[in-house]
């Protein structure tokens, strides 16, 4: 800890090359401290998900989506819109059935060229139909509206997940494993997850409700059709499950995949317009994407392949029971003791009893799409609700605490995995109204440290200090930029603001952009902020959003990358003013002059604390380019004398000793 009233003077290390020095509160720099790094193995490779089957672990995963919205909160809503839709199909199977009966009566009519038989059954038949129509066109509406109240309910559930604890961002950097295209299962696959789930759920309602009504029916007219039918529906079922099963499932559950990451690289495409024409990386690109709808086009021919065989046995198996009922019947018929309109009822009850049994075999095409789906959402859910294996959660020791000021105590940090050491025993405080500049060669380690004050990383131990995240603002070197209103990105991440237009405008002449409202419109003029404003406009625009929240604390990463000297020190002078902690990564000379302290990360967990004052950027800057050479020209002989050797796999993820290597690329 070093208070404003220390000498700043510098001395080097001690100990061997590369070994971190630490200030202490009596003296300006201390001796070298080093320390073993804690105890901590590898951790293990994540396995890739299988693609999944039509099975009871489908089933559970099933039950494990939907059960929430059926006994949670929503319950009274969901089981009430479910039983409106259950005395719909009531009525509906009640008039499939009168319908089928007044269809037989017109056939005998006309059988027995009975004129006035056959009148009176086509005013039956019109005045079942004036009340089928709309009961069928109300059930359609009410069955979507509920698919779309179940949709709103789990995206709700899936965001909560998505964003609380920060899910979202261990997802996008691998952390929580292998979860690709989060975003197209919150959108897509939702959405086809409660439609599905709503068609196959009232299907099979339906299908038993015509079940009873029909085969009752078919078991007065001829009880050898019932018992072929319970006979022909178990073995077509039985093929569809464990003939074409497992391979559809899997080929749409990579169809799905593949479909989504070629759209990511159409996303990537038009969010890195202007940088791929720059590269003129056109060629690379279109070959890059073509590449991905190879995937695709090649796994969906395997797919309709697939289908086709399916297709070749639903159509078969359904066109087989045209003939049946007639051939079973005909001697009934043939005999006179079975009227023609009689078994051409026998005929309507057959076809939709076997419409009820064959439910598995006439959707196995859309229950194979179905069931590839919810293990993606599946997969997405075990990650935004389950805890970290406890072993796991041992390696993650970083304690954090809210104090007035920023302090590091014995930190040491690894990259999420724990395949790479970044910093050993690091100890930093600051006292109020110091700041601190974090210097190093590129891929050293500054904003994974960054990352860790922020409590995004934990991999290690130690403890870090700072005030409260509310009092803490972040600016990265690209900024984000949501779609909104100038006022709303002014504002961001805060929906609303004490503050006038008026003072909204003075923030925005005090960081260099005094004609920006009036250029687009005003404050609430919405633009593509991305598009619009320059990366230096971009930048600036950051800023502004500091002034406006006022915190105790700024952390920049590079914030100032794209501004030229005059206005980078314009506006580090105005939150200095405030009297802001600043923790700063930056790479130019005239950013030192606003710390107090300059940390420098030399690599293999070491690091060197020093005052400010008097510090050689220069000379800093060409020991670490020694430093490196140096670490690289002992690292290809030891490889050269290694080489006859074949060293296990592993050894390349081993954490380097303070010292002893080169920084290996920064973790994304």
């Amino acid at each position: 800890m070093v208070s404003p009233s220390t000498p700043a003077t510098d001395l080097p290390p001690s100990g061997p090359p590369g070994a971190s020095s630490a200030r202490s509160p009596s003296a300006a720099t201390a001796s070298a401290t080093t320390a073993p790094a804690p105890s901590t193995t590898a951790a293990p490779k994540r396995r890739r998900r299988r693609p999944p089957r039509l099975s009871a672990a489908a089933w559970r995963q099933f039950l494990q989506i939907a059960k929430p919205y059926w006994l949670g909160d929503q319950r009274k809503a969901a089981w009430g819109l479910l039983l409106l839709l259950i005395v719909l199909m009531l009525c509906e199977t009640q008039l499939a059935v009168l319908l089928n009966a007044k269809t037989g009566e017109l056939t005998s009519a006309l059988a027995e060229r009975n004129h006035s038989r056959f009148w009176t059954a086509v005013r039956d038949s019109l005045i079942v139909l004036a009340f089928a129509v709309p009961v069928y066109a109300f059930y359609y509406y009410m069955r979507d509206a509920f698919s779309n109240h179940w949709r709103r309910w789990l995206t709700g559930r899936f965001l909560d997940g998505y964003l609380d604890g920060r899910k979202y961002y261990e997802i996008g950097t691998g952390a929580a494993g292998d979860i690709d295209n989060p975003d197209q299962r919150i959108s897509e696959d939702i959405n086809t997850f409660t439609g599905r789930s709503t068609h196959f759920l009232l299907l099979m309602l339906g299908s038993a409700m015509q079940l009873v009504a029909f085969c009752a029916v078919l078991w007065s007219l001829s009880k050898v059709l019932v018992a072929f039918l319970a006979v022909y529906a178990t073995v077509g079922t039985f093929l569809a499950l464990y003939v074409f099963g497992s391979p559809l499932i899997q080929l749409n559950f990579w169809q799905l995949r593949r479909e989504a990451d070629f759209r990511f690289g159409l996303m990537r495409l038009r969010e890195n317009a202007e940088s791929i024409a720059f590269y003129r990386g056109e060629p690379q690109e279109r070959a890059h994407i073509e590449g991905r709808f190879e995937s695709v086009y090649q796994n969906y021919w395997k797919l309709i392949r697939k289908q086709r065989s399916l297709n070749l046995f639903q159509r078969g198996f359904s066109q087989l029971t045209l003939v049946v009922p007639s051939v079973i019947l005909a001697e009934r018929v043939l005999s006179g003791d079975l009227e023609v309109g009689a078994a051409v009822q026998a005929a309507g009850a057959f076809a939709a009893v076997l419409t009820a049994v064959s439910l598995i075999v006439d959707n196995f095409e859309s229950l194979s799409r179905f069931v590839a789906g919810i293990d993606r959402l599946h997969a997405l859910s075990d990650v935004m609700h389950q805890r970290k294996p406890r072993a796991e959660r041992q390696r993650e020791r970083i304690v954090t605490s809210h104090a007035d000021q920023l302090a590091l105590r014995d930190l040491t940090l690894y990259t999420p995995q724990f395949d790479r050491l970044l910093v050993e025993k690091l100890n930093v405080a600051l006292q109020p109204g110091e700041s601190l500049l974090i210097t190093g060669v590129s891929g050293c380690g500054k904003s994974s440290l960054l990352r860790a004050i922020a409590g995004l990383w934990r991999c290690g131990e130690g403890t870090i200090e700072h005030p409260p995240l509310e009092e803490v603002f972040f600016l990265p070197q690209r900024p984000y930029l949501q779609p909104g209103t100038l006022r709303s990105q002014m504002i961001y991440p805060d929906t609303a603001t004490g503050l006038d237009d008026d003072a909204l405008r003075a923030i925005l002449d005090e960081v260099g952009l005094p004609e920006l409202a009036e250029r687009v419109g005003g404050l609430d003029a919405t633009q593509d902020w991305d598009k619009l404003l320059s990366m230096g406009e971009q930048q600036r625009l950051a800023f502004a959003r500091v002034l406006v929240r006022r915190p105790r604390m700024v952390i920049l990463d590079e914030a100032t990358s794209a501004l030229d000297s005059g206005n980078e020190r314009r506006l580090y002078e105005r939150l200095c003013r405030d009297g802001v902690t600043l923790v700063s990564i930056a790479h130019r000379h005239g950013v030192l002059r606003h710390h107090t302290h300059v940390l420098r990360l030399t690599g293999g967990g070491a690091w060197q604390l020093h005052a400010a004052e008097g510090y050689d950027f220069d000379a800093a800057e060409a020991e670490a380019e020694a430093e490196a050479e140096a670490a690289a020209a002992q690292t290809a002989q030891t490889a050269q004398a290694a080489a006859p050797v074949a060293a296990p796999a592993s050894d390349a993820l081993t954490a380097t000793r303070p010292g002893s290597a080169p920084c290996a690329k920064e973790p994304p």
